[in-house]
């Protein structure tokens, strides 16, 4: 959306990249921001959960027990064990339980209210996770049990595929399993989380702008405004969990591919 100019003359600027860069907190010269408060305050408060939470543990589970439960049977049967599989998974659901819960938290903040910006808008967070958390673990694990020649035949070269094919193969493959996954791995939920808490932002300043500062025949179209930012806060609240699971189900799926003897 561009600049809306309405009958009492004002102009209204959309929101863009800009808004996205918050600033030090407490001024020029410091260099914490608001975005990393937020991810040290999403690892306190999802340590603090599941301690809390299993403090007390009981066989008939309480309603906070019951969610920690949830979640973490989540996390290893629906995210592990299904991409990893039932032989190699359970070292590996710490981490992938960490990975969902982690990037959920910082999704879910774009839609609460006073902190209302998810973190992983910025590009460097989940390029972080990315980089260096997923993409050693599974390249390591997979050298681990294949060793260097075995593992990187099994990445490269696709079983079944004729000869002929193979010098054009093997590069393509090569660039995939080393370059693009662990880029696109991050680009996923970036991208989502950008763009989503962009949309939120035009319909929700746009009707604050036409209530406020628009002629009186626009006023009435704020309210259509608002509904549009109201609708899409439950659609980011869906999309937001659907990143955070996607993330960590890929995480999964290369580390699978890396101990399965097949490419």
């Amino acid at each position: 959306m561009g600049a809306l100019s309405v009958a009492q003359g004002g102009e209204f600027v959309a929101p863009g990249a800009k808004d996205f860069d918050l600033g030090p907190i407490f001024g020029e010269g410091t260099f914490v921001t608001k975005p990393m408060l937020l991810v040290v305050l999403s690892v306190v408060i999802i340590a603090g959960f599941f301690l809390i939470a299993t403090r007390k543990m009981s066989v008939v589970p309480g309603k906070l027990q019951f969610a920690a439960e949830s979640i973490f049977d989540f996390g290893r049967n629906n995210i592990a064990r299904e991409q990893i599989g039932s032989h190699d998974y359970k070292p590996f659901v710490p981490l992938l339980l960490s990975l969902f819960t982690f990037i959920l938290v910082n999704n879910i903040y774009g839609i609460i209210p006073v902190i209302q910006f998810p973190t992983m808008s910025h590009i460097g967070f989940p390029l972080a996770l990315s980089l260096f958390v997923v993409y050693p673990v599974y390249h390591f694990v997979g050298l681990r049990r294949h060793g260097f020649v075995k593992y990187m035949k099994n990445q490269c070269v696709p079983s079944g595929a004729p000869g002929f094919i193979l010098p054009l193969l093997i590069p393509i493959e090569f660039l995939q399993k080393f370059v693009i996954n662990p880029v696109t791995l991050a680009l996923r939920v970036f991208a989502a989380m950008f763009a989503g808490h962009l949309l939120l932002l035009v319909f929700t300043l746009a009707g604050e702008y036409l209530l406020l500062e628009a002629g009186g025949l626009l006023k009435p179209v704020s309210l259509v405004s608002f509904v549009f930012a109201i609708a899409l806060t439950f659609l980011e609240a869906l999309i937001q969990v659907l990143q955070a699971y996607i993330f960590a189900l890929l995480a999964a799926n290369y580390i699978g591919a890396a101990l399965s003897a097949d490419h």
